[in-house]
């Protein structure tokens, strides 16, 4: 997971930090010095972690912080404040021409950056906003390199405009534009081709394709996982072509977030979006503020929030917590909780953004999530008959027999299940009104988000 080994250091360094009260200089500069260390083991360009450590320095040993109250605590504020500049400090949005003008954003970057599937997952986020998106496909190069896109945007209903792999880039970007004003599109995305190291020609392409249309913005697609080599690619884009922002992918994955850190200062674009795994909208804006909190294990409540808020039905979440208010809930609910959950990333998405949810407590915890037997759970629920589902109360032992077939499973899971949930609803009786949904930023979360 993205920042987990950095994440798991700074939590410790500041752990260490807490316990010692008042700080001495030498005490600060021990602990920058292991900070130093965690950024450049997180493959964080070493001029950056140098301008970094300069100026946490000159703040962390200022007479304001070490005559303090808390010194240990103004300490992690300021390296917070630090790490949220050095990542652009404020949210930079994609420019949009308004009304039925034609906005054309140009998308580059290497092979396996995964810039065509996140054209589909921009083009999806841009939809959901009101906006009408067609993708151009501009790679006639790489193998069923059509076929993929057209793939990745059927399944966000996304139209692409293609000409086949005989016509030149910049002539199908140029009919691609064409298309888009008569045919009443606003957003155009270029999908250009990719490149496995920086080629010249392929960036005179680039640069054909800016002298045939108006790019409105020119948006690189970066591998987090590359670490270093994504700030050097960046740098190259930025000299040849120029780039307005970067769109960082596979941040879910095993990578030490190096890039995050260092591609802002590197080449001074902000970072547009981040994936953050395979599902149309695992593609989420950057919050340079709210990356910093994740990065020292301080969790991201305002994302998870705008999640909830995003995916859960607000009046349906009202009718919900009538229902667990009542106990009066069936298995139905149980599967619509678990199914509101899934919409949010998963157990696992969400624990990422609870405070103190870093690093190696955040494995195990993880790691004690079983997602099969969730998946099992889901077979018994849908084994029950309708009235079953929304009468738990009929459940015999013949029926859970029966049920346990038809599910693939033991008998003892479904007895288990059917007791957990009794439990539930006993506890809903008992606390009454107490147990409702709590109110999160405007909207009511259902009890139990899938889990008893």
């Amino acid at each position: 997971m993205a920042f987990e080994s950095l994440s798991d250091k700074f939590q410790n360094i500041f752990k260490n930090m807490r316990r010692k009260g008042k700080l001495t200089e030498d005490d600060v500069k021990a602990a920058l010095k292991e900070v130093k260390m965690a950024l450049l083991e997180a493959d964080v360009s070493f001029k950056v972690v140098k301008t970094f450590m300069k100026s946490v320095q000159e703040k962390a040993i200022g007479q304001d912080v070490m005559n303090g109250l808390n010194p240990g605590q103004m300490v992690i504020k300021i390296v917070s404040d630090e790490l949220t500049s050095l990542m652009g400090s404020e949210t930079t949005e994609l420019k949009l021409k308004g009304g039925n003008d034609v906005t054309v954003l140009m998308m580059m970057g290497l092979q396996g950056a995964g810039k065509t599937t996140t054209c589909a997952k921009l083009a999806a986020r841009l939809k959901s906003r009101g906006r009408k998106p067609l993708i151009a496909a501009c790679d006639v190069y790489r193998p069923a390199a059509i076929k993929q896109l057209q793939v990745s945007a059927a399944k966000v209903n996304v139209p692409v405009f293609e000409m086949g792999t005989e016509v030149k880039p910049p002539m199908i970007a140029e009919a691609a534009v064409r298309y888009a004003r008569e045919n009443g599109y606003n957003v155009l995305m270029l999908d250009t081709a990719g490149r496995l190291q920086i080629d010249e020609s392929m960036m005179e392409e680039l640069q054909e394709i800016r002298q045939k249309v108006e790019v409105d913005q020119t948006i690189l697609v970066v591998d987090a996982m590359t670490g270093q080599d994504a700030v050097n690619v960046a740098s190259a884009f930025e000299e040849k072509i120029g780039i307005d922002g970067v769109i960082l992918t596979k941040l879910d994955g095993d990578t030490r977030g190096g890039a995050a850190l260092s591609i802002r200062a590197a080449c001074g674009k902000p970072i547009l979006y981040v994936g953050m795994g395979e599902k149309p909208e695992d593609l989420e804006q950057f919050y340079p503020d709210r990356m910093s909190s994740r990065i020292l294990g301080m969790g991201d409540v305002m994302s998870l929030i705008e999640k909830a808020q995003a995916n859960l039905n607000e009046d349906r979440a009202r009718e919900m917590e009538a229902k667990f208010r009542k106990a009066a809930f069936g298995f139905d609910d149980y599967l619509e909780s678990m199914e509101q959950m899934k919409k949010m990333g998963g157990m696992s998405s969400i624990l990422k953004m609870l405070p103190g949810m870093g690093g190696s407590q955040l494995s195990q915890l993880e790691d004690s999530i079983d997602e099969s037997q969730m998946k099992r759970t889901e077979a018994i629920i849908l084994s029950m008959t309708p009235k079953e589902r929304a009468n738990p109360d009929l459940l015999n032992q013949s029926r859970k027999i029966r049920i346990a077939k038809g599910a693939g499973v033991d008998i003892s899971e479904v007895n288990i299940l059917v007791k957990q949930f009794d439990q539930a609803r006993k506890l809903m009786k008992q606390f009454g009104g107490k147990m409702g949904g709590k109110r999160r930023g405007g909207l009511r979360l259902p009890f139990g988000g899938g889990l008893f």
